[in-house]
C-alpha cells in the first residue's frame, strides 16, 4: 500500500500478512495455521499469578520503565541456569512490549540512516519494517530450501563497509532452521572481524526438536559485549497477547535501547510481568514437556501435509512447518493461500512476503502447528477434501 502523505521509508510495508489472514479466517471460519499463536492457555501457576497480581492492587499502574525488578531478575536467572551467561539484572536486562518491541527499538536505537543491517532471508516481517523505521538498508542473506542452511559465503560477501549489524533469527521463523554451533561461531568471527553489532531473536529458544541445542550467540567469545540478545515470554508459555519481552546486553547497549523503547510504549504488562517471572523459574520438567509436546504436534501436521502430496520440510524449531506446493500443481503460494479458506476452510501463509528474493519464496507456504492436535486433524481433513481435484 502506498499514500503520497506517507513517509517513504514506509512505503510498500502495507498491512502485515498475519493480520490479513487471520482477518479472513474469522470471515470465513476457517482453520487458523496461519499466525502462530497456540489456541490453549499457558500453565495455570502463572495464569494465576497474573489473576492475583491484578487483584492485589500492586501492579496495575506504572511500572519501573526498565520493568519490574523480580522479572529482570527471573531473565537474569534463566540465562545463567540454561546457558552460563552472566547479565546484572539492574543494568543489563530491559523489559519490553514483547520481542516485536524489542527489535524496533534496537533498531532505532542502534542504525543510522544508510547503515547496512544484514538479515536471513526470509525473515519475519517486522525486521523489514524497524530496518525501515530506522533509516537502515536491509540486506538479505537466503537461506533456501530444502535445508535453509547459511550460506556462510553468502554471509561474508554481503557485508561491506557501510554494514553496521546483523540481524539473527534462531530458531528461524519461518523455515524452522536452528543454526549450528559451527554456522554460529562462523557469524561470531565474522562480527568480531569486522567489528559488527548482532541483534539476536531468540524468541523459539526452547522450541527446538531431536535433541538440537539452542546457542545463543552471545556465549561466543568476542559476542557479549556486542550482541543484544531478545526472547519473550509468548511463545515459551503459550501467552503470545501479553507482549511481555526482554533485552539482555551490556549496560551501553541496553541503555541505547531503552532511549528508544521508552518513548514507544514506555512501559506495558504491568500484572503481567510478576507472572512471567514466576514462570521462567519453572523446573525443567516444564520446558522438556513443552519441546515434546510440539515436537508430537509438529510431526502431526508434516505427516498430515506429506499425505497430501505436498513436500514438507520438517523444521528444527519454532512453530512452524513450510510446504512446497508445486507437487499438487500449484506454483504461487500467494495465490495458494488465497484460495485456501473459501475451497477449504483453512488459512496458511506464504513465503513471499518475507522474501526480498519473491522468486525463491513463490512456490512456499507456511503452517503452524501450535494447536490441539485435534484441529490440527480436522484441518488435514479439510485440506484432503477441498484440495481434491485440484490443479495438480
Amino acid at each position: 500500500m502506498t499514500h503520497p502523505r506517507m513517509a517513504a521509508r514506509l512505503q510498500g510495508l502495507g498491512t502485515t500478512i498475519f493480520a490479513e489472514m487471520s482477518a479472513l479466517a474469522l470471515r470465513t471460519s476457517s482453520i487458523n495455521l496461519g499466525q502462530g499463536f497456540p489456541d490453549t492457555d499457558g500453565p495455570t501457576p502463572m495464569l494465576d499469578a497474573a489473576v492475583d497480581a491484578i487483584r492485589s492492587g500492586e501492579h496495575n499502574q506504572y511500572p519501573p520503565g526498565i520493568g519490574i525488578a523480580a522479572l529482570r531478575e527471573a531473565v537474569s536467572a534463566h540465562q545463567r541456569r540454561f546457558y552460563d551467561l552472566e547479565y546484572d539484572p539492574d543494568t543489563e536486562v530491559l523489559v519490553t512490549a514483547g520481542a516485536t518491541e524489542a527489535i524496533a527499538a534496537a533498531l532505532l536505537a542502534l542504525v543510522e540512516p544508510g547503515d547496512e543491517v544484514v538479515a536471513l532471508e526470509p525473515y519475519y516481517d517486522s525486521y523489514a519494517a524497524g530496518i525501515a523505521m530506522a533509516g537502515g538498508r536491509r540486506v538479505p542473506v537466503t537461506l533456501r530450501a530444502p535445508d535453509f542452511r547459511l550460506d556462510v559465503d553468502a554471509l561474508r560477501a554481503a557485508v561491506t563497509s557501510r554494514t553496521k549489524l546483523l540481524l539473527v533469527n534462531s530458531p528461524h521463523n519461518p523455515t524452522g532452521t536452528v543454526l549450528t554451533a559451527d554456522e554460529l561461531a562462523a557469524i561470531a568471527e565474522l562480527a568480531v572481524e569486522r567489528d559488527l553489532l548482532v541483534v539476536t531473536d531468540e524468541v523459539y529458544e526452547h522450541l527446538s526438536y531431536d535433541g538440537a541445542p539452542h546457542i545463543p550467540l552471545a556465549t561466543y567469545p568476542g559476542m557479549r559485549e556486542r550482541t543484544v540478545t531478545i526472547s519473550s515470554a509468548g511463545k515459551t508459555f503459550a501467552v503470545t497477547g501479553w507482549k511481555i519481552g526482554w533485552v539482555c546486553a551490556t549496560p551501553p547497549l541496553v541503555a541505547a535501547v531503552r532511549t528508544a523503547k521508552q518513548f514507544l510504549t514506555y512501559v506495558s504488562g504491568g500484572p503481567f510481568q510478576p507472572a512471567v517471572a514466576k514462570a521462567l523459574a519453572f523446573g525443567d520438567d516444564y520446558y522438556a514437556g513443552l519441546r515434546s509436546s510440539l515436537q508430537g504436534k509438529r510431526d502431526l501436521l508434516s505427516a498430515g501435509l506429506s499425505s497430501l502430496g505436498l513436500d514438507v520440510f520438517v523444521p528444527g524449531g519454532t512453530y512452524f512447518v513450510t510446504t512446497d506446493v508445486r507437487p499438487l500443481g500449484y506454483d504461487d503460494g500467494v495465490e495458494f493461500c488465497r484460495m485456501l479458506p473459501e475451497r477449504c476452510g483453512v488459512v496458511a501463509i506464504p513465503h513471499e512476503v518475507f522474501y526480498d528474493d519473491k522468486q525463491a519464496g513463490r512456490p512456499l507456504v507456511r503452517w503452524a502447528f501450535c494447536k490441539r492436535d485435534e484441529v490440527l486433524s480436522e484441518a488435514v481433513d479439510r485440506l484432503r477434501t477441498g484440495l481434491a481435484g485440484g490443479p495438480r
